[in-house]
């Protein structure tokens, strides 16, 4: 059975025995579930354990990330002096399939103060637009370092 699958039948199951299917009580059994998939022996097991460890870990990286860019937009927005300088970067891809450089594409134009306008024909460059670019290599290293690569760990 895909890991997944059994996870929200486990799931279901826990919220049957309680005799209430409400959103707590699913979600509780879809933690209790992932637990018991996490000790049993099965490889799959431990792929499908990992993938969604990683899942949660970007989650809450990309919640942080949209929390301070969010707060950086608001302040730049209500104060008097301007602090944006905005620019465009160039950022080599190491994502190469088209849900990898997408979903790369999605997180940075939904991350306020950039987004992202353009790959190249090649596919091997991403072009996005940032409000504040104070150093074009720190530019990249965050994007690189930050989301690309915890979007190919969470993806491959």
């Amino acid at each position: 059975m895909i890991p997944f699958a059994g996870n929200l039948v486990l799931a279901g199951v826990w919220a049957a025995a309680l005799g209430e299917f409400s959103l707590t009580n699913l979600v509780a059994g879809f933690g209790l579930g992932f637990a018991i998939l996490a000790i049993a022996p099965q490889q799959s097991s431990e792929r499908y354990s990992r993938k969604v460890l990683r899942s949660v870990e970007f989650a809450a990286f990309f919640i942080g990330q949209l929390v301070i860019a969010s707060f950086r937009v608001t302040a730049d927005i209500v104060t008097p002096a301007q602090r944006a300088r905005p620019g465009i970067v160039a950022v080599p891809l190491d994502a190469e399939t088209d849900i990898e450089i997408t979903m790369l594409a999605n997180v940075i134009s939904l991350t306020p103060g950039s987004i992202s306008l353009d790959v190249s024909a090649d596919r091997r460059t991403l072009f996005v637009h940032v409000m504040f670019l104070d150093d074009v290599a720190t530019c990249r290293r965050e994007i690189k370092d930050g989301f690309e690569r915890r979007i190919l760990e969470l993806l491959r």
